[in-house]
């Protein structure tokens, strides 16, 4: 009987399995049904997203482990925009929200209230070395001046040009006092070791103007004696002797400043106006810093010019024949010389130069800024100081924060070998209409605050943008100080500091 029901009940057994399979197919179908449709942002006849949440790290994740990595290194210096960027993106797409559109960023610089501040320590230097070249008298043991009882003065004209680190030291000397340190570019610490970079407040462009001859009863210049005092002093140093010099900075922005002590400091972040007096392994791009110049025009403040106001088309005032790179200005006066709407002519700030400079300038839709002597000249400042477009003919210049700044939004730029050609340059220019021009002279206005010097500095003048220029260097000499570290033991190197490389190009 048992035998006889048998097959009945395998039967059965089997529709069972089979009926269980069913349901479980169908469940698992329905299951994945509804999770295509919430990844798809809804019932939305768009291609669906697929979204695994269970195997994909979303950028809230990698935010937060991040985070807890950095936290156990004892990295506290996060950028809070990047981090919540990301997190806000992630929790718009999980909310089924479209992201937002990316703006349309035009050179617009990191929110100042965002930014970590630079760790700058400065050497008290005696005062030979800056404020003593103004003239300052120091008392007893002094050495820096009561800034706020009085400034010492740095000398005008072509002078004031060259006054960076006059302005950079005034800065770091204010912070001692400032009520608030918002929007500042850096903050001094009075502890090396937890400083990001040291500076080095050396007056080197006032110690050129002033000091590089030789008098009568001397045998070297006190400018040279100067930089063989400073050479000496900053190599003796354990901050120097512990990074080589590599967070070291020096302000060497006249072309002809520390001459002879460029060699010996070459390790160091220079602050130049340009590379046209330096070889590549002495200073460049990657390791230093290009600042503008202090232009000697005033500001043309509440202007209301436009296109039509301005009735010259194209605008130069200078020394014409120069050497080197500046052959350029002697062609373009020939070929511009007898233009109607163009004024070409030798110049200077002598006399009433400076203030012929400023109505012509102001009265022009476009200003030249050619290479001289070197690739770089203060003209390009005057002129944004001037709300006059900027034409740029130098092939090989450097311009200041072009790493978060756009040129070509306020500037124009012509290849020295497409300037010389006849007629190419002054058609080039009549083609720009009224609606470009306005454009781009609206945006000089935006920017102008970026190149100018000032005591007190103030948030996104030049001496703060300097310091943030500085900053976005750090990153660069922290990782080629710790490559370096690599073998030091092997070597035979003490833990207290690097020995010097055989030389520039080995060194970085």
């Amino acid at each position: 009987m048992a035998e006889r029901n048998n097959p009945a009940l395998g039967m059965l057994s089997r529709r069972s399995l089979f009926s269980l399979f069913t349901a479980t197919s169908v469940v698992f179908l329905l299951s994945w049904f509804f999770v295509l449709q919430s990844a798809g942002g809804g019932g939305g006849g768009g291609r669906p997203r697929f979204i695994d949440h269970g195997l994909q790290p979303t950028a809230k994740l990698l935010a937060t482990l991040d985070a807890g990595s950095r936290e156990g290194r004892g990295e506290n210096e996060v950028n809070p925009s990047v981090g919540n960027r990301s997190i806000l993106m992630d929790s718009e797409e999980e909310a089924g929200e479209a992201p937002r559109a990316k703006a349309d960023v035009k050179c617009s610089l990191p929110d100042s209230n965002n930014k970590v501040a630079l760790k700058v320590y400065m050497y008290d230097l005696p005062p030979e070395f800056h404020f003593g070249l103004l003239d300052w008298k120091a008392g007893g043991n002094r050495i820096w001046p009561d800034i706020r009882a009085k400034v010492p003065d740095y000398p005008g004209g072509l002078n004031l040009q060259h006054s960076i680190e006059y302005w950079l030291t005034l800065d770091l000397l204010s912070l001692e006092f400032a009520d608030s340190l918002g929007g500042r570019g850096a903050v001094r610490v009075h502890n090396s070791s937890e400083a990001d970079v040291i500076f080095v407040p050396f007056f080197s462009s006032l110690s050129y103007n002033r000091y590089s001859k030789v008098n009568p009863h001397q045998k070297k210049s006190k400018n040279k004696l100067l930089q063989e005092k400073l050479v000496s002093y900053l190599t003796a140093q354990p901050e120097w002797k512990r990074s080589g010099g590599r967070d070291h900075v020096v302000v060497a922005h006249h072309p002809n400043s520390m001459l002879d002590a460029r060699m010996k400091l070459w390790p160091a972040m220079f602050i130049l106006a340009d590379f046209g007096r330096y070889p590549p392994n002495i200073a460049n791009v990657d390791k230093d810093v290009i600042a503008p110049y202090k232009h000697v025009i005033r500001n043309y403040a509440d202007d209301t010019s436009g296109f039509d106001s301005r009735p010259t088309l194209l605008y130069f005032q200078g020394a014409i024949y120069r050497k080197d790179g500046g052959y350029v200005r002697q062609e373009l006066f020939y070929l511009l010389k007898d233009e109607k709407d163009v004024h070409f002519s030798f110049g200077s700030v002598q006399k009433d130069g400076i203030r012929k400079a400023t109505q012509g300038m102001r009265s022009s839709k476009f200003c030249l800024n050619i290479a001289g002597d070197t690739p770089s000249s203060n003209r390009l400042f005057d002129a944004i100081a001037s709300h006059c477009v900027p034409v740029i003919i130098s092939d090989e210049i450097e311009l200041p924060y072009e790493d978060v700044l756009d040129y070509s939004q306020f500037c124009i730029f012509v290849r020295t070998s497409d300037a010389i050609k006849e007629n190419f340059l002054i058609n080039f220019i009549r083609s720009i209409g009224k609606n470009e021009w306005t454009r781009m002279w609206q945006r000089l206005k935006e920017i102008e605050n970026f190149y100018e010097y000032q005591y007190p500095s103030k948030d996104g003048d030049a001496v703060q943008m300097i310091w943030q220029a500085i900053a976005r260097k750090v990153p660069s000499i922290r990782l080629k100080l710790h490559k370096s570290r690599r073998f030091a033991h092997s070597l035979g190197h003490t833990e207290s500091g690097l020995t010097s490389f055989q030389s520039p190009k080995n060194f970085w």
